[in-house]
This record gives structure tokens, C-alpha cells and sequence, in this order.
């Protein structure tokens, strides 16, 4: 894992800075991962499961903005980690608003998100361009699978915004699903982050085994099913409505 680091000519609040800097991300990821695991586990729109979901947008905020902001300044090269570093960071952030806003309407954050999600998309083509280019086919040590994934999270969520601006905000299942893919898109960046990111720091009977992939595909099996079930009920429910004006 590349770490922020200064020469040791430099001052001691320089390192200590680097060091706070590095636990805070790790703290943040990690209770981040946690509180998310039991958003995704705790029944929905219980205290409990309100709880954890203020503590994994508090601590994933943190854990994305040091990334996002810290990966500039490493030597060995970190561009897929500052897009990913601030497009999760952008999935978090409109993700909790998006359900903490009460009322229909729009503002200059909104138009900002756009700004965000429509860079990662163009930044997740040029980097595909770079990696087939490559004779290593990667960028930075990163596989043209990921950018790929940029690409096209950035394209869906610049067209989420998109509408979200043009309808004046979301509302009903709308608002719901919204809501649900950004953080569970944002915990699966979290989640792919550490354990297939960094398998150095668990035992080598697991990093010989798939069991690594199954807390980073449980955030969008999770998506998947919200989602169905969502759009499920909102057929349902347009489909009463659509019978009972039939009978009057």
C-alpha cells in the first residue's frame, strides 16, 4: 500500500500529519465497511439501521477524502485511486442527501455531482485508452477492468443526475433507489478497496480462495435485490391505481 511520506529532513509535524492522515483513512474504511455490512443486514428504516447509516457516510467521507486527496501526492503513480478516492466520495455524499432532502428541488450541489460523475466517465474512457496502450495493459497497477467500471458508473450516475435535475428532484421509489445504488456503490469501492486491494493483510489461506470476492459482491447483490423489489412494488402499485380508475 503506497503511504504520504517526507524525507527525514523534514519536520516532525510533517510526519506526524502523515501518519494521522494514514490511520484516519484506515480507521475510516474500516468501521465504514462494518456500519455498511449491518446497513445492508439491520432491518430498513429501523433506529438502528439509521445509526449505522450516519456512522458509514461519517466515516466513509473521511476515509474517501484522504484518499482522494492524498493520492495526488504519492511518487508511484495513483490516478485510478483519486478518481475512485472522489467519485465514492461523490456516491456517499449525494447518496445521504439524497435522502435527507425533504423537499423537491435542486442546487448548485447538484449541479457540482454532475460536474463529478461526468469527469469519472471521461476520465474511466481516457484511462482505457492509456491501459490498451500500455504494454502492461494497466495504468498505475490497475487493470483496464476497472476504468471500465468508471466508465460506465460515471455515465449512469451523470444520466441519475441528469434527470434528477430536470424533474426537480426525485421522490417516492425514485428517491428510494437512488439512494440505495450510491451507497451500495460506494461500499462496494470500499470493499474491493481493502480486500482485493490490499490481500497482503489477510491470512494466506484465504488469499488463495474466492471467499475475498464475497464481501465485495455482497454490496451489489444487495443493490440488485433492493432494486427488483422496488421496482416490483411500484409496478404493482401503478397497476391498482390503474384498476381502480377503471372502476369509477
Amino acid at each position: 500500500m503506497s503511504t504520504l511520506a517526507f524525507g527525514p529532513d523534514a519536520p516532525f509535524l510533517a510526519h506526524l500529519a502523515a501518519d494521522a492522515l494514514l490511520w484516519l483513512h484506515i480507521a475510516g474504511g474500516t468501521v465504514g465497511i462494518a456500519a455498511g455490512t449491518l446497513v445492508l443486514l439491520l432491518p430498513k428504516g429501523g433506529r438502528l439501521h439509521r445509526l449505522c447509516g450516519r456512522v458509514f457516510f461519517a466515516s466513509m467521507s473521511v476515509a474517501f477524502a484522504i484518499g482522494a486527496g492524498v493520492a495526488p501526492f504519492l511518487d508511484d503513480g495513483q490516478r485510478p485511486n483519486f478518481v475512485a478516492g472522489l467519485f465514492s466520495l461523490y456516491l456517499v455524499v449525494s447518496g445521504w442527501l439524497t435522502l435527507r432532502r425533504r423537499r423537491r428541488g435542486t442546487g448548485p450541489l447538484d449541479l457540482l455531482g454532475l460536474a463529478i460523475a461526468a469527469a469519472t466517465a471521461i476520465a474511466g474512457a481516457m484511462l482505457v485508452q492509456l491501459a490498451k496502450a500500455s504494454p502492461t495493459g494497466t495504468v498505475d497497477g490497475a487493470p483496464v477492468q476497472s476504468f471500465y467500471l468508471f466508465l460506465v458508473l460515471g455515465t449512469v450516475a451523470s444520466l441519475d443526475d441528469l434527470g434528477a435535475i430536470v424533474r426537480k428532484g426525485y421522490t417516492g421509489a425514485a428517491r428510494i433507489a437512488r439512494h440505495l445504488w450510491r451507497m451500495c456503490a460506494a461500499l462496494f469501492f470500499a470493499s474491493g478497496s481493502l480486500f482485493l486491494g490490499q490481500p497482503q493483510v489477510f491470512p494466506a489461506y484465504l488469499r488463495e480462495s474466492a471467499w475475498l470476492f464475497l464481501p465485495v459482491v455482497l454490496p451489489l447483490l444487495c443493490m440488485l435485490s433492493w432494486l427488483l423489489r422496488l421496482a416490483w412494488k411500484s409496478w404493482r402499485m401503478r397497476s391498482a391505481t390503474v384498476q381502480s380508475r377503471a372502476l369509477v
